[in-house]
């Protein structure tokens, strides 16, 4: 499925990627509307009636994935909200492995994410994963997306890179769509993000289930 010889540099994601989107599913499903409900007197269908259009209204910019923007919209310390459920965080079978690989082979692996910084602070802190990372980009930095053609100009100023060379693993489709428009020659789709979930019908992609599938030798 990958040429290894034909890669230097891999972006990775986090979330649905490297761990399990279990997390996140559980948090902006079932947790924060919970919390939200107790602040306002609702039963959790009404707040999740309430909250997912608001959540649908701003979905793949760079507000959805900002925390402090959350925080202010909902008047709820979300950061805190996330504590309380962070032993749901975990990472994917396998990860560590393929991350060691890859930078036994010497390959430069940095992690991509959309992800809050608090949001991001919090994960390593659980997973112990920056170890295994030679850069760790947040598109918050960037003031954009992954799904925007912005953030992918701004990290190849920061981070220049051969497109023809490079490989990103993401479970989200636009971001995919958006790499390969900016040219970006080698793309994996995750069929399963959640491990609470279905697999996902990745559509035009090539995909993997479990890292095991393209584990460097």
């Amino acid at each position: 499925m990958i040429n290894w010889a034909q890669i230097n540099t891999i972006f990775l994601d986090m979330d649905g990627t490297l761990l399990d989107l279990n997390f996140d599913t559980y948090f902006w499903r079932k947790h924060l509307p919970q919390r939200y409900a107790e602040k306002h007197s609702l039963t959790l269908t009404e707040a999740q009636e309430q909250l997912f259009p608001r959540f649908l209204s701003v979905e793949g910019t760079i507000n959805w994935y900002c925390l402090d923007y959350w925080t202010r919209e909902l008047a709820l310390d979300i950061p805190l909200l996330k504590q309380e459920v962070k032993h749901l965080i975990d990472v994917h079978p396998h990860v560590t492995e393929f991350l060691q690989a890859l930078r036994e082979q010497g390959k430069h692996v940095v992690l991509v994410t959309n992800a809050h910084m608090k949001s991001l602070e919090l994960k390593m802190e659980q997973t112990q994963l920056a170890g295994h990372l030679d850069t760790i980009i947040c598109a918050h930095d960037f003031g954009q997306p992954k799904e925007a053609q912005a953030f992918w100009q701004q990290l190849q100023h920061k981070l220049p890179f051969s497109t023809e060379h490079t490989l990103l693993i993401d479970d989200s489709l636009p971001v995919l769509r958006s790499a390969r428009q900016y040219g970006i020659g080698h793309l994996l789709a995750v069929q399963k993000p959640d491990s609470q979930a279905p697999r996902k019908d990745v559509e035009e992609f090539e995909a993997i289930s479990s890292f095991l599938e393209i584990m460097p030798v």
